[in-house]
């Protein structure tokens, strides 16, 4: 009984010394209203009060509950101590759906906001859920189809807002996860609904706390497992729909209150669910306490999710190194039938695919009449100066983003390892947007300031995972948290209505609108120097994933060559995201599809990975130019809309 006690201290101190620092922020907001006198008749502050203030925090400690009572089911039912409805897309798959309705069927939106929601939800998890299912629910297969569905259910959503602005617009601070409020409607309709579902929870936990003895000893007492996860896994969908639907996408709450609830003591599974809900309630109420105190008359206008990850992500950060993680990530299976050609012949496709890509790109187009035309006659120089930037810089940044995934998956020994995965993209943008804000440079000074946000993130995730030895979930966990920090830091600041915020977000789409002749040199010039580098590090990159004994028995000092390497992924990824911003999603495509085609040596998969991710971005770029002409699509995000349903495919058919 002592023990038992002891293991609960922990989570209860951790709760109440969240809830107790939100009631005094929540305090320093509304003791001068409610110690002052009353005024005469109407009185607009003590309606502010009670009816937009209080209904926010309420809304508040519902939806942070929810969510993190969602991420600790999914953690437990899953086995995966990185799933949440953030890594595994249920929260994107709700946002991509209202966007959809409110654009095209706004009609249903009256019949309920939660149903459209769900269906969303529920859809995006089948899909994760079903991918997992065929590789025995392993944490590696779960969280990148996750990944990849949310980074294409981000980019579609995406989309839709910039060709519809007009109609739109409205919903990126609610996207972003804002809790504003007019009445009490919201958290009172929350309040039954995250209620059903807990007492759900409560009837199955039993059985899920079984789940630790494994599969085959819970199914021997009695554990209908497929029934189990099926019902486990819907009220996880159901609570992050609610939450979703009411307030917009808060991300990291489902991550870092059950890490939190474990790393403070919480280690049955009946602990972490009960646990974790006050504190994701605590973490979510403290953030937006704290915004409202802070930004004033300006807190209805910033998005309380970013808040909470620009909180949340390095509290985990500085917890990670004691964070024990029971499950590890599990190594995809080796083909079981090698590809019986020879290496070139899928480097030789590759590379006449990238030609006639790219004759296309600077040949076909719309003509003014909205068909299709190949270019020809008086103003063929004039249209291929205006085109063959945009290509060959797109070209330019495809093989980077490629090659830098390649090195960086093999030095992590992670599949999931890619610039855009680990934040490393994400880093380059903070970089790009301190010098927007700060002093307006031209494109050197942008690529300086992207290469020090780059390397700065990956700095930091190294020296976080050096003692695991750069495990891959810690390495994985490190860089969800910076990536949720920067992208929360860079919404706020495109979310104070500054001009320069419009730039910053059409820049962050991956638009090569703005390219010119010096731009698309200087990025060539960039990415043929460092992809010369990498392939002349072929060696290292062979030997340096056998481990640190055989790296040292060949002479190769592993810290200096691991630092390089690291440090020549962010440059390239810096380069690059200047030109197709952090949504591109080639880096962790290109190295994958090399990998599928039998390129497994250093040499081969760079090259290889090189040409698939340049002919993805020049594609990319062709079909966002000509697919709604004479309006153009960003090549990032189209790039990602491509690039994921195929990565989905071949996860789908590996064993």
């Amino acid at each position: 009984m002592k023990a038992i006690h002891r293991e609960n201290l922990g989570p209860a101190l951790v709760s109440l010394v969240l809830l107790c620092a939100g009631c005094m922020a929540f305090w320093l907001l509304a003791g001068p209203v409610l110690s002052g006198s009353a005024g005469q008749g109407y009185d607009i502050q003590r309606m502010m009060l009670y009816y937009s203030t209080l209904p926010r925090l309420a809304t508040a400690l519902l939806a942070g509950a929810a969510l993190a009572l969602s991420g600790a089911l999914f953690q437990q039912v899953l086995r995966n101590p990185l799933a949440d409805p953030t890594t595994l897309g249920v929260s994107a798959g709700a946002n991509l759906a209202l966007v959809v309705v409110s654009l095209f069927i706004p009609g249903l939106l009256g019949a309920g906001r939660d149903i459209v929601a769900l269906l969303g939800s529920s859809a995006a998890a089948a899909i994760v859920v079903g991918f997992g299912a065929r590789r025995g629910f392993s944490p590696y297969s779960l969280v990148l189809s996750g990944l990849v569905l949310s980074l294409w259910c981000g980019g579609l959503s995406a989309i839709l807002t910039y060709l519809n602005q007009r109609y739109l617009a409205s919903l990126f601070i609610w996207g972003a996860g804002s809790l504003a409020q007019q009445s009490w409607v919201i958290p009172l309709s929350l309040i039954w609904k995250v209620g059903t579902v807990a007492i759900i929870c409560a009837l199955v936990i039993r059985p899920l706390s079984l789940l630790d003895l494994g599969e085959s000893s819970s199914a021997a007492l009695g554990v209908r497992l497929a029934r189990l996860r099926i019902v486990v896994v819907a009220c996880a969908v159901a609570l992050a729909a609610f939450v979703t639907s009411a307030v917009g996408v808060i991300g990291f709450i489902g991550l870092v209150a059950p890490t939190l609830a474990r790393l403070s003591g919480a280690r049955r599974p009946v602990q972490l669910i009960f646990w974790s809900p006050l504190i994701g309630a605590g973490l979510l109420f403290l953030a937006d306490s704290v915004l409202q105190l802070a930004a004033g008359g300006f807190g209805d206008f910033l998005p309380t999710g970013a808040v909470t990850a620009i909180f949340g992500s390095p509290l985990l950060l500085a917890l990670l190194p004691r964070l024990k993680i029971r499950h590890r990530m599990q190594q995809p299976a080796a083909r079981r039938h090698p590809p019986t050609w020879n290496i070139k012949v899928p480097v030789a496709i590759a590379a006449v695919s990238v030609l006639v890509l790219v004759t296309a790109g600077l040949l076909v187009g719309r003509g003014p009449g909205g068909g299709w035309t190949v270019l020809s006659g008086e103003f063929l120089d004039k249209l291929l100066a205006i085109r063959a930037p945009k290509v060959f810089a797109a070209l330019a940044s495809g093989a980077m983003l490629a090659v830098a995934g390649s090195i960086l998956q093999r030095l992590t020994g992670n599949e999931m390892a890619s610039p855009e995965v680990l934040g490393i993209s994400a880093g380059a943008t903070f970089g790009v947007a301190i010098a927007l804000f700060a002093i307006a440079p031209g494109f050197s000074g942008q690529f300086a300031f992207a290469v020090g946000g780059a390397i700065s993130v990956l700095t930091v995730i190294l020296l976080s995972s050096r003692r695991s030895t750069f495990a891959p979930e810690r390495v994985l966990l490190a860089g969800i948290a910076l990536s949720a920090m920067v992208d929360a830091i860079v919404g706020v600041l495109s979310s104070t209505g500054d001009p320069r915020a419009v730039l910053l977000m059409r820049w962050m789409s991956g638009s090569t609108y703005l390219v010119d002749g010096t731009i698309a040199t200087a990025e060539a010039a960039i990415g043929a120097a460092l992809i010369a580098v990498a392939l002349a590090a072929r060696r290292w990159l062979d030997i340096l994933p056998l481990g640190p004994a055989p790296t040292a028995a060949v002479g190769i000092p592993l810290a200096r060559s691991r630092l390089a390497l690291f440090g020549l992924s962010g440059l390239m990824t810096a380069a690059a995201t200047l030109t197709v911003g952090p949504l591109s999603f080639v880096g962790l495509m290109g190295p994958h599809l090399a990998r599928e085609a039998g390129l497994t040596r250093a040499l081969p998969q760079m090259i290889g990975a090189a040409l698939i991710g340049a002919g993805l971005m020049v594609a990319a770029d062709f079909v966002g130019r000509t697919i709604v002409a004479p309006y153009q699509i960003p090549a990032g995000l189209v790039s990602a809309l491509i690039g994921a349903p195929c990565l989905m495919f071949l996860l789908s058919r590996r064993r």
